[in-house]
């Protein structure tokens, strides 16, 4: 199976939702730099469950430990191994499920791409991996000194954060429990997830990252683009159904005149539908992008379905899950854009001489 996140610069993972433990090893992390081990937890901490009334109450303390790669606090240029282990499995939860299949999981392809599974909590189809991407994520974020990368969530069901990024202030973006740095439709996005909640229910929506102070120059030109790396991380997160950057879908419904963004004389532009990204290549400007994310699968009332025999069963979740992925897939997204660029960013210093 491909379990490989980056080019240059990777990201290899192991664990599954009610294993012992998750852990990663990455390679090809530059010698040299001093590392910040408190900011790689504050990301984790970000990430964790348990933080809020509208997050799943599973209680982890997700402390990573790193392994190698990490001396007298400074990396070392050798593989980065760190571990992060599970503490408050549930596997009882999933007893009632060993046959059955839940709608719209992975349960069903699981089983027939490899003739057996692990259903506790889906195994390694559950979110929880994305720590070891967040691990790993907040771990690049140090390689890429002024680079500012913001995500938050811009809308929950048919409730839409109106301001655009440029209005916001991202330092308040954790100052509330959903992550919306407008406060006013924050309260609105609570409100509306806590009632999903007591109907047993699930609601999707959707994440904003903008990313300032890159230079241009990063991102291949053909297969590698920025923008297709981006997008590649972002549709792995579990239940991420779109990606867009720049202009998005909006911009298929306008004229070239319209759309084109004219350059100053320095070589910034007057307008940005670009979205930072010309030819697959950074251009200097803001980069910002929108994942759209379904409503999780797992709900608290009956559903019907089917077993491994082809049987009709009915099944309903139980134990402890997200009613909204969205305040907890902030800091994925944001990790995973980070690796990204981290990676690019690598592989641009061996273009030219």
């Amino acid at each position: 199976m491909s379990n490989q996140l980056g080019n240059l610069l990777t990201l290899n993972t192991f664990g599954e939702s009610h294993g012992l433990a998750y852990g990663g090893i990455i390679t090809n992390f530059p010698a040299g730099l001093e590392v910040d081990l408190e900011a790689v937890q504050h990301e984790l901490d970000r990430r964790k469950p348990g933080q809020s009334a509208i997050v799943t109450q599973r209680k982890e303390s997700d402390t990573v430990k790193f392994l190698s790669g990490i001396f007298d606090g400074k990396t070392t240029g050798t593989p980065i191994g760190f571990i992060i282990e599970n503490e408050n499995q549930k596997s009882k939860d999933y007893d009632h499920l060993a046959q059955a299949y839940r709608p719209s999981h992975a349960d069903y392809t699981y089983d027939q791409k490899f003739g057996f599974r692990d259903h506790r909590g889906g195994g390694k189809s559950s979110a929880r991996e994305t720590i070891n991407w967040v691990a790993a994520g907040a771990l690049a974020r140090q390689l890429l000194a002024d680079v500012q990368i913001n995500a938050y969530v811009s809308s929950v069901g048919d409730i839409f954060c109106e301001k655009p990024y440029q209005d916001l202030d991202f330092s308040k973006i954790d100052d509330n429990i959903v992550r919306c740095p407008d406060d006013e439709t924050a309260e609105k996005m609570i409100t509306r997830i806590k009632e999903i909640k007591k109907q047993g229910n699930t609601i999707g929506g959707t994440i904003t990252c903008v990313i300032k102070n890159v230079p241009t120059g990063w991102g291949e030109p053909i297969f590698g683009k920025l923008q297709a790396e981006l997008g590649k991380a972002m549709l792995n997160i579990n239940a991420c159904k779109g990606f867009e950057y720049g202009s998005g879908f909006c911009g298929a419904k306008m004229l070239g005149s319209e759309h084109n963004d004219l350059f100053n004389e320095d070589g910034t532009t007057k307008t940005n539908l670009s979205g930072g990204i010309q030819g697959g290549i950074s251009n200097g400007m803001d980069i910002y992008f929108r994942a759209a994310f379904k409503p999780i699968a797992t709900i608290l009332r009956p559903q019907e379905s089917i077993d491994k025999d082809g049987n009709s069963v009915t099944v309903e979740g139980k134990g402890r899950h997200d009613p909204c992925v969205l305040p907890r897939a902030v800091p994925v997204v944001e990790a995973l854009a980070a690796f990204v660029l981290a990676d690019m960013m690598l592989i641009n210093k061996t273009r030219k001489l």
